[in-house]
């Protein structure tokens, strides 16, 4: 008689909770085990800097998966427990506390946590981070009453809470040391339309600027900058990037190098073993590179297509990155990717200075990434298309809103 299988999933947020999920509507009856640190079921990151640090949204609101659901579906939730070893030959993962647990497949989706600045003062009170939903609870008690809030880094997770700030009525300074906000994700050109968006809005935006250290006595009051300036602060947030959780991986001897490497059917060098969400740095053969994509849609479809590639299924994991941002009065969605200085200019469709546009980025004639804001009619699906067909498109017609952007895929 066949012993039943049990797959074991390593991290459960959004990408672990999206594999269970599709292990079962796929028909898998064996035994998931849903792994993770935090007590808290599997839920969604983006609103934690969006909907709800602003009180717009509700908590329950939050959770992929209603709490009945994991026993409705036979999934087992390990919660509050961490993983500390994962023992290949043996097939098995040890638990804090001691407890070894076996597998026949395992997902690392351990994510992603945030870097941490190491200058003096880092410890004081007050300077937050943002990654857990109580992470985003204490920042919304910090800023909903005003006072002045220093941001370090003009990053996304800088950004929406620059603009969070704002909205309670804060003042606001952000700190980036290189030239333009959002330069690593998304170049200087639409770097320099987010920090307009928010010198607009009242934000103190300093660019070229680093950070030196806290005051504070057990409680920070000031941020100093090395051009010898110093700031007044009642909260502080540090948004300089995050890395992968790759320390199981590492010490389990797993290929590493800025996430786990994966191939494009996110499996990792040991075949009993797969990586997806923020911690996997995958092959895309859409871009013919390995990549490694933090933001919440890599969660939502590189759990399933990681589910049906332990099942045995062919799957090759080609989708574009795709983002979306609140900030003030401006919706962004991104999609596509490019390495740093892997394009070679920027066409605008659109008018930036009343927040309506498109902006797609090009590497020779190709599309590789596109981005708008506030065209919800029209919206990111056909730059996505351009971006899969690969095909060479004139300036001319990207930059003209008289040719409709999904006859431009057409070349």
């Amino acid at each position: 008689m066949a012993t039943e299988q049990t797959f074991v999933i390593v991290g459960a947020g959004l990408t672990g909770a999206k594999a269970a999920q599709t292990l079962r509507e796929e028909g898998f009856t064996g035994r998931i085990a849903l792994i993770g640190a935090e007590a808290e079921r599997p839920y969604e990151r983006p609103p934690l800097s969006k909907g709800y640090l602003l009180g717009k949204e509700e908590r329950a609101k939050l959770y992929v998966h209603d709490e009945a659901w994991y026993g409705e579906h036979e999934v087992e939730p390990i919660l509050g427990t961490r993983v500390t070893a994962l023992d290949r030959t043996a097939r098995q993962v040890e638990l804090d506390g001691g407890r070894r647990l076996g597998y026949d497949r395992l997902l690392l989706a351990t994510g992603s946590s945030p870097r941490r600045l190491t200058v003096p003062g880092s410890d004081l009170d007050g300077v937050h981070y943002l990654r857990t939903v109580g992470d985003s609870e204490r920042l919304r008690e910090a800023i909903r009453g005003g006072g002045r809030v220093v941001v370090v880094g003009a990053g996304w997770i800088g950004l929406e809470s620059a603009a969070a700030a704002r909205e309670y009525g804060c003042e606001v300074t952000v700190v980036e040391p290189r030239p333009m906000p959002l330069e690593a994700s998304l170049g200087p050109e639409m770097g320099a339309f987010f920090a307009g968006l928010h010198r607009r809005h009242g934000v103190d935006v300093r660019l070229g600027r680093s950070v030196t250290g806290f005051l504070g006595d057990g409680r920070v009051r000031a941020v100093t900058v090395d051009d010898g300036g110093e700031i007044p602060a009642d909260a502080v947030v540090v948004g300089i990037g995050a890395r992968p959780n790759t320390e199981l991986a590492e010490g389990a001897g797993l290929a590493v190098e800025n996430g786990v490497l994966v191939d494009a059917a996110l499996r990792t060098g040991d075949p009993h073993v797969y990586a997806a969400g923020d911690v996997a740095r995958a092959l895309n053969p859409l871009y013919g590179a390995r990549i490694r994509v933090e933001h919440w849609a890599n969660a939502l479809n590189g759990g399933p297509a990681a589910a049906r590639s332990m099942l045995g299924q062919a799957v090759v994991y080609d989708r574009a990155p795709y983002f979306y941002t609140d900030q003030y009065e401006a919706g962004m969605e991104f999609s596509g990717w490019f390495a740093p200085g892997g394009y070679d200019e920027v066409i605008v469709r659109g008018d930036p200075e009343a927040r309506d546009f498109h902006a797609f980025w090009l590497a020779g004639e190709r599309v590789v990434a596109g981005m708008h804001v506030n065209r919800w009619d029209e919206g990111i699906a056909p730059v996505q298309d351009l971006i899969r067909a690969a095909v060479p498109v004139g300036r001319d017609r990207l930059a003209d809103p008289s040719v409709p952007l999904t006859d431009l895929a057409k070349g």
